[in-house]
């Protein structure tokens, strides 16, 4: 005797037996900055790892305006820009020929000693934004607000979301601390002491992943052309996910698309290997777009109109993204909602994106592509313990930071099921 498929069509249920919300244990930390108007922010925290108060919520109205904060956390990200491309000057005061943009080029930075400066000076910078600018100002909610959100930061190892209207690079951010010696500056920051996701208006729904497979169904949209001849591990981490799963390789916009919108689309993990940028509009602020192997750009809009009639409670599409490319999950400008990317996929389905928020060297991106994607796809570690993990190794074993510069957009709990 033979088993049939079965397949329901006209939803008899009416939906009453559908799973609306993943079960997952919330995040040890909650913090939200909402905007009103533009020159008011709300600061809100909880969860378990904050102080209950007696009489209130922990919240504040503050001091300082979304433009300020705007203006600081575009400015931090340029000054990791300055880091990446840094260049020696020799004797004369011209480039060192021998030493092109050396923390670019190298994943090991233990033997690049003017490295640590940059890092410390980066370190003050964030805490700077956190609680000097973003958090500036007395009177006795805005001390309180800012104690009791620095005391639960400083510890370690907490799981912590960022939902929050202004969109900063939150790994980048800092604790205020000065005085440490050089191996411990890398655990001021808040993505080396914390796993750290973040929203802005994007949020998962729906049932969980899909029904596990032996090999999962995993794809590679790219630009081949990118980060080839050896230059980068680029081809290794290609192999990683043809040994890893059943893998799917597209190079063009086209393939894409017609994958998107495919209702049958049940990918459990997709890797974007492309350049980012940010393109012009005439009437709207600047939309990020990828671009594969076609040079044709690929932005927020091009996935949602995909994915349009998809419904979201019944679709398999449950994939977790890392979209390895210059700004992947960058904070976008002012007004720029539907035009992200990353939110886009979240929107659609998607149960988190990882990508960079700045942009990254491709050396240390293969790199960093290779050992995240041969881990997840393991099945052993959720998406938001691994980053944690790769932040805290590059800065241990090879002294680099960039492993921080990494933003998790929803997914922290994302973890590939596997079946036995």
């Amino acid at each position: 005797m033979r088993e049939l498929p079965v397949r329901v069509v006209r939803n008899p249920s009416r939906d009453f037996t559908r799973t609306r919300e993943l079960p997952v244990r919330g995040p040890d930390v909650t913090v939200s900055f909402d905007v009103y108007g533009e020159d008011q922010i709300r600061a809100r925290m909880h969860g378990p790892a904050v102080p209950a108060l007696y009489s209130m919520d922990h919240k504040a109205i503050l001091a300082t305006k979304p433009s300020v904060v705007r203006d600081a956390g575009a400015r931090l990200r340029r000054r990791w820009k300055e880091f990446v491309d840094f260049q020696p000057l020799d004797e004369h005061g011209r480039e060192d020929a021998a030493r092109i943009r050396p923390f670019a080029s190298a994943v090991d930075l233990r033997d690049h000693p003017e490295a640590m400066p940059h890092v410390r000076e980066l370190a003050d910078m964030g805490a700077h934004l956190l609680f000097r600018t973003l958090l500036r100002g007395d009177g006795p909610g805005i001390d309180a607000f800012r104690g009791y959100l620095a005391e639960a930061l400083a510890s370690t190892d907490l799981r912590v979301r960022f939902d929050s209207d202004l969109q900063l690079p939150w790994p980048l951010l800092a604790l205020p601390s000065r005085d440490v010696p050089d191996d411990e500056v890398f655990a001021r920051f808040l993505g080396h002491r914390h796993q750290i996701e973040h929203t802005h208006h994007s949020y998962v729904y729906g049932p969980g992943a899909v029904e596990p497979r032996p090999a999962p169904l995993v794809s590679l949209n790219h630009d081949p052309s990118l980060g080839t001849r050896g230059r980068t591990r680029a081809e290794q981490v290609a192999a990683a996910l043809a040994e890893g799963g059943d893998c799917v390789s597209r190079t063009t916009r086209t393939e894409l698309t017609q994958a998107l919108k495919s209702a049958e689309r049940d990918e459990q993990f997709m890797y974007f290997w492309g350049h980012g940028r940010y393109v012009p509009q005439e009437s709207a602020p600047p939309a990020f777009a990828i671009a594969l192997g076609d040079g044709l750009e690929i932005d927020g809009l091009t996935i949602l109109e995909c994915r349009d009639g998809q419904d979201w409670g019944t679709s398999p599409f449950r994939p977790f993204v890392l979209m390895n490319a210059c700004h992947g999950t960058a904070p976008g400008p002012a007004g720029s909602g539907r035009l992200s990317l990353a939110g886009a996929l979240i929107e659609s389905g998607a149960l988190g994106v990882l990508g960079p928020l700045i942009e990254m060297p491709q050396v240390f991106a293969a790199e960093y592509a290779l050992a995240f994607i041969t881990e997840y796809l393991r099945g052993t570690a959720t998406a938001g313990a691994l980053a944690h993990t790769l932040t805290r190794r590059y800065a241990a074993e090879f002294a680099n930071p960039l492993g921080l510069a990494y933003g998790l957009l929803c997914g922290m709990d994302s973890r590939l099921e596997r079946a036995s």
